[in-house]
């Protein structure tokens, strides 16, 4: 469904360690006429579904009627995404889901409660965010939550799965940290994908056991084997992203994936997959896809043995 993304302000009330807005200029913000003049527009140009994100979204003054204006203008998905805080106090919650909200998701960082509150840098931030999951899940909210795969979150992610299942969230997103913007000059928190797809492939593994709904973000597919059904591109469909300073598409994205390395040539997931993003090849470049190709064409070469000739070649008679 083609998707109409706004990045309503970076203003937000956390202050997280790894958010690529994080220090930029306070008050950037999308005016409620701009974006519903951006609303108009993307219905004439065929988009189905909206998005309301941030920076925070849920402090953004206009946002329930903006959520009533993309309802009322024939958006049949209207999603926000947010770190839940405000989600806590259960009116609030349910104020969102009665503007017409369709899909919440929520940015979980980490199931632990002291690194998610050292990460978000406020006390007390994990109860809040529990809290607004409950209440989500209590209205009745179609509800995703995220965890952050970085360098120091990734031994914990399938313990994330498994806690986030055991609340009723029954969809889980898994996503690679981004060396971009606020967040290039904190090379650390991106971690190697040889390292972290171990955990990574055990949280999918533990959240298919439990009937959750997993996927991979920013991860090629040919590193995650037989786990490539999970991976999901943001930009593989349509998505036009409206930010304060710009309008693109998001395959344009530095978030995306966008480099098809040499090792890429022959890929079973060539036709499907964006591609590396850059910031991962500056900091690591492209070995860890080189081997994984090669692991992937002796796998076919396994899987296909070349056809012997000879009328008695199946050795029966």
């Amino acid at each position: 469904m083609p998707l109409l993304d706004f990045v309503l302000g970076y203003d937000c009330n956390l202050a997280c360690d790894y958010c690529t807005c994080v220090g930029g200029p306070p008050g950037r913000s999308l005016a409620g006429a701009a974006v519903l003049e951006a609303l108009r527009q993307g219905r004439q140009d065929g988009f189905d579904a909206a998005s309301f994100t941030g920076g925070e979204p849920t402090i953004h003054p206009d946002l329930l009627p903006l959520v009533r204006a993309a309802r009322g203008l024939g958006f049949q998905e209207v999603k926000v995404h947010t770190n839940g805080l405000l989600l806590a106090h259960r009116p609030n919650a349910a104020r969102l889901l009665d503007a017409g909200v369709t899909r919440v998701e929520v940015s979980v960082h980490t199931h632990l409660a002291p690194d998610y509150d050292r990460m978000v840098r406020r006390a007390g931030g994990h109860a809040l965010m529990a809290r607004a999951l409950i209440n989500l899940l209590e209205l009745g909210a179609p509800l995703r939550a995220d965890l952050i795969v970085t360098a120091s979150t990734q031994r914990n992610l399938e313990a994330g799965v498994r806690w986030l299942a055991g609340l009723g969230v029954r969809q889980v997103d898994l996503m690679l940290v981004s060396l971009t913007d606020a967040n290039r000059a904190r090379t650390a928190s991106l971690p190697r994908l040889t390292e972290a797809l171990p955990p990574l492939r055990a949280a999918l593994a533990a959240a298919r056991a439990l009937g959750v709904e997993g996927r991979a973000l920013y991860v090629p597919r040919c590193l995650l084997g037989a786990d490539h059904v999970h991976a999901w591109d943001p930009g593989s469909s349509r998505v036009r992203v409206v930010t304060p300073e710009a309008t693109f598409d998001l395959s344009d994205s530095r978030l995306a994936g966008s480099v098809h390395v040499p090792a890429c040539q022959g890929c079973v997931h060539r036709e499907v997959c964006p591609g590396v993003r850059p910031d991962y090849l500056a900091r690591f470049g492209d070995g860890e896809i080189a081997v994984a190709r090669a692991a992937q064409g002796a796998a076919q070469q396994v899987a296909s043995p070349p056809v012997q000739g000879g009328s008695g070649a199946s050795g029966s008679s």
